[in-house]
C-alpha cells in the first residue's frame, strides 16, 4: 500500500517535469509588440532561444512570407533584414502607414511549428486643424465655428480657446477606415468689437508628446460703417485752403464716400480725391454745412462740418479752441457771487448798527424812568410835608 502511494507521487512528479520541459521547449521564439508613428520606421524583433538552425519565417498580417531564413520573399523594398543571428532576428519597415498595422508572425519550424505574434500599432498624429464658418458673422448675431481634425489615430482631443479661456463646444467623430475624423463646434454672439479677435482651436495627441497643433482664427464680423470728418484747427479766413478728410470704419469698408453741402451745391472750386475734399481760395460765399456719407450693405453713416470763413481783419475766431460762451458764463456767475457777498456784508452791517441804536434807546428810556421816579419821589415828599403841617 505504501509502495503504491510512493509510485503515484513519483509518477506525478515526472508528469509535471515533462510538462515543464515541454512548456520550456515551446518558448523557443518570442516577439515584442511595436508602436510607431505613421511615416516612421518600425523594427520587428523575433528572439530565439535554444536555436538549433531550424527554419525561421517572418510573415505579415496577411500571412504573406516576408523573409525565409533571412532571404527576402516579398518584393516590398520597405522591408529590410537588419539582423539574422542564432539569438535574434530583426527586420525594419520604413515609411509605415496604417495599412501596415496588425500582427507579424515569427515562426520557427522544428518538429513542431512554434510561432509568436508581434503586434504593430501605428499612431496617426493630427495635422493643423481647419476652421469652417457656417455663415458670415454680422454684428448683433451669432457665429458658428467648427474646428476639424480630419485624420488621427487614436482620436485627437480638440478644444476651443479665447484669451486662454476654454469655450465649451459640441464634439463629434466619424470613422474613416482605420483613422478618425474629429470636429468641435461652438456658437456665440458677436459685436463689432469682436472683429479681428482671435479664437484658437487646439488639437492634442499622444504622438505629439506634449506639443499641440493650433489654428489661430481671426473673427470676421461685418457691421455698418461709422463716418468721421477730420478738419483743421484754428481760424479760416478768405483766401485760405480748406481740406477735409472723411474717415470711415466699417466691415466691409465703404468703397467710396459722398460729399454734399446742405441746401446748396459744392463750390465750383471743390476738389475731391478719394475721401478728401479740398476747397482752395476760400470766400465767405463758401460758408455752410458740409456732409460726408459712407455706406455698406449693413447701413449708412453721416458726419457734418460747419464752415465759417471770416474776413482777414476779423478778430473773432470761428471754431476757436477757446469756449468764449463758457468763459462769459463763468464771469457772470462770478459777478453775481460778488454782488451777493456785498449785499450780505451791507445787510449784516446795517443790522449790527440797528441793534446798537436800539440798545442806546433802551438806555435812555431807563434813564428817563429813573428821572421820573426821582421827580415823583420829590413830589411825594412835598406832599407829605404839606400833610404834616
Amino acid at each position: 500500500m505504501l509502495l503504491a502511494a510512493l509510485l503515484s507521487v513519483m509518477l506525478l512528479r515526472c508528469l509535471l517535469l515533462l510538462f515543464t520541459c515541454a512548456t520550456f521547449l515551446a518558448q523557443v521564439v518570442q516577439a515584442e509588440n511595436v508602436t510607431v508613428i505613421e511615416g516612421g520606421t518600425a523594427e520587428i524583433s523575433c528572439k530565439l532561444h535554444n536555436y538549433d538552425g531550424s527554419i525561421v519565417v517572418i510573415q505579415n498580417p496577411a500571412r504573406q512570407t516576408l523573409f525565409f531564413n533571412g532571404t527576402r520573399a516579398l518584393k516590398d523594398e520597405r522591408f529590410q533584414m537588419v539582423l539574422f543571428s542564432p539569438r535574434l532576428v530583426k527586420i525594419a519597415l520604413s515609411n509605415v502607414n496604417v495599412k501596415d498595422e496588425g500582427g507579424y508572425f515569427c515562426q520557427l519550424y522544428t518538429d513542431d511549428t512554434h510561432h509568436q505574434v508581434a503586434t504593430l500599432t501605428v499612431q496617426v498624429p493630427p495635422a493643423e486643424p481647419t476652421v469652417e464658418v457656417k455663415e458670415q458673422a454680422v454684428e448683433g448675431g451669432e457665429v458658428e465655428l467648427t474646428c476639424i481634425v480630419p485624420r488621427s489615430k487614436p482620436p485627437a482631443s480638440v478644444r476651443w480657446y479665447r484669451e486662454r479661456r476654454e469655450i465649451v463646444g459640441v464634439t463629434s467623430q466619424q470613422e474613416n477606415d482605420k483613422t478618425v475624423s474629429i470636429s468641435n463646434t461652438i456658437r456665440f454672439q458677436v459685436d463689432r468689437k469682436d472683429d479681428k479677435a482671435i479664437v484658437s482651436c487646439e488639437a492634442t495627441h499622444p504622438a505629439l508628446r506634449g506639443q499641440k497643433r493650433v489654428n489661430n482664427y481671426a473673427l470676421n464680423v461685418h457691421y455698418s460703417p461709422k463716418v468721421k470728418i477730420q478738419y483743421p484747427a484754428g481760424v479760416l479766413r478768405e483766401g485760405d485752403t480748406l481740406t477735409l478728410m472723411c474717415t470711415t470704419m466699417g466691415n466691409p469698408e465703404p468703397e467710396s464716400v459722398e460729399w454734399t453741402r446742405l441746401n446748396d451745391s459744392l463750390p465750383d472750386r471743390t476738389e475731391i480725391q478719394g475721401k478728401a475734399l479740398t476747397i482752395p481760395r476760400l470766400s465767405m460765399m463758401d460758408n455752410g454745412t458740409y456732409a460726408c456719407e459712407g455706406e455698406n450693405q449693413y447701413g449708412r453713416s453721416v458726419d457734418e462740418y460747419v464752415l465759417v470763413v471770416y474776413d482777414p481783419g476779423a478778430i473773432v475766431e470761428a471754431q476757436s479752441s477757446v469756449p468764449y460762451a463758457i468763459i462769459g458764463g463763468i464771469l457772470a456767475v462770478l459777478v453775481f457771487a460778488v454782488i451777493c457777498v456785498l449785499i450780505i456784508i451791507i445787510w449784516c452791517s446795517v443790522r449790527q448798527k440797528g441793534s446798537y441804536l436800539t440798545h442806546e434807546a433802551s438806555g435812555l428810556d431807563e434813564h428817563g424812568e429813573v428821572q421820573e421816579a426821582f421827580l415823583n419821589g420829590n413830589e411825594n415828599r412835598e406832599g407829605k410835608k404839606e400833610y404834616l403841617l
